[in-house]
């Protein structure tokens, strides 16, 4: 029996670590949500339990080499106490901070020297309206922590558009500039506790409604200069946050040029999803090789283009019920579908596609994504 990996949470990104853990004969135990969600379906050892809940989590890391993550919502003082009882815990509680607090990140990383947005910790209507006038209107807000996939952030033209925000539990909330970009980014890269650190090409992501709809890789007509800038900042986030396993920066690309660190991820991705059909080794792979200190892979893509589009939603009961039309028209598409029920705008799969014509690909893989979603079904 290999290496045992307990990983906390039970969605898609647990779910799709299987699948390498299996290879390399690695156990894979996954503290889940629910005895029928995405990753319990798939992985065999999965008690249920909630994250926020020490007991559970204590029990999880039972006997493992490593407790890692697929979300970054577990207490801190949980974590730290595993670390007393001399549990590997990947990334630690203290690199993991940083993807916790909105208001933590951005004070490390200025601190680091990497380029952010403008920003400020504001606690009143007043030090709201300095900061907006200062840089100039509208501005964003965001909830310090627990926001997601668009969740916590808001746009606003005057201090009273968030009088309901600044009696936020954390006492403050962030204010930032709006940044004016081209599009967004993400760079990641996976470092292991002994230093080694690996990267893919940084890729563009399309986002609908602040969420993820589709990943190209690599970025299309980004300026190598900026490429190995991006890649530069995610290393030294990497290096300067002590971060082990897989880290995910989302960048603005902005239209003066400037790139800038929107948020973190320190675990898979959305971003990184492409990497299971189009990189020699995938996202899920190297996290599982990081976390457990080992050698990390080969990153080089297997084609030229690699295009992922996110299944978001479907008007089909069971997505599957297209793939016998879907595998005779699309026969190249690499299907990945998440065994979640079906509601509005949740994310049940994805749809990867590689090759030499950016856009034939993204063209068939939009096409092989609507037949999963069934529109008219």
């Amino acid at each position: 029996m290999g290496p045992v990996v307990a990983v906390v949470g039970g969605g898609q990104l647990a779910r799709m670590m299987a699948a390498p853990a299996g290879a390399l004969q690695i156990h894979l135990r996954a503290l889940v949500e629910a005895p029928d969600g995405a990753a319990a379906q798939v992985i065999p050892d999965a008690p249920v339990g909630a994250a926020s809940d020490a007991e559970a989590v204590v029990a999880v890391a039972a006997g493992a080499d490593v407790l890692t993550f697929e979300h970054e919502h577990v207490p801190g003082d949980l974590l730290r106490d595993l670390v007393q009882r001399g549990v590997s815990v990947q990334p630690g509680p203290e690199a993991l901070a940083h993807a916790q607090d909105k208001i933590v990140m951005r004070t490390r990383l200025t601190e680091l020297g990497v380029p952010c947005p403008r920003w400020a910790e504001v606690r009143s209507a007043e030090e709201l309206t300095a900061f907006g006038d200062e840089i100039g209107w509208p501005i964003v807000v965001k909830t310090p922590v627990g926001g997601y996939d668009g969740k916590g952030v808001l746009f606003i033209g005057d201090a009273a558009e968030a009088a309901h925000w600044l009696d936020h539990p954390r006492g403050a909330v962030l204010a930032e500039e709006k940044v004016d970009f081209r599009r967004e980014l993400a760079a990641l890269v996976a470092r292991r506790p002994s230093g080694e650190i690996r990267s893919w090409p940084v890729v563009e992501t399309v986002q609908r409604d602040g969420v993820c709809a589709e990943v190209i890789a690599p970025a299309p007509d980004l300026p190598a200069a900026a490429a190995t800038e991006a890649l530069e900042m995610a290393r030294t986030i990497a290096e300067g946050l002590g971060v082990t396993g897989v880290l995910a920066v989302e960048l603005f690309e902005a239209e003066d040029g400037r790139i800038l660190v929107n948020e973190l991820a320190m675990r898979p991705h959305n971003s990184g999803h492409f990497s299971i059909d189009g990189s020699v080794t995938s996202q899920f792979e190297q996290h599982l090789r990081a976390v457990l200190d080992l050698p990390l892979g080969d990153t080089t893509p297997t084609a030229r283009w690699s295009v992922m589009v996110n299944l978001l939603g479907s008007e089909r009961s069971d997505p599957a019920e297209a793939y016998p039309a879907l595998m005779a028209a699309y026969p190249e598409a690499k299907v990945h579908l998440y065994g979640k029920s079906v509601r509005p705008g949740r994310k049940l799969g994805h749809v990867t596609l590689t090759g030499e014509d950016l856009p034939t690909l993204r063209r068939r893989a939009r096409e092989a994504v609507e037949m999963l979603r069934g529109a008219g079904a």
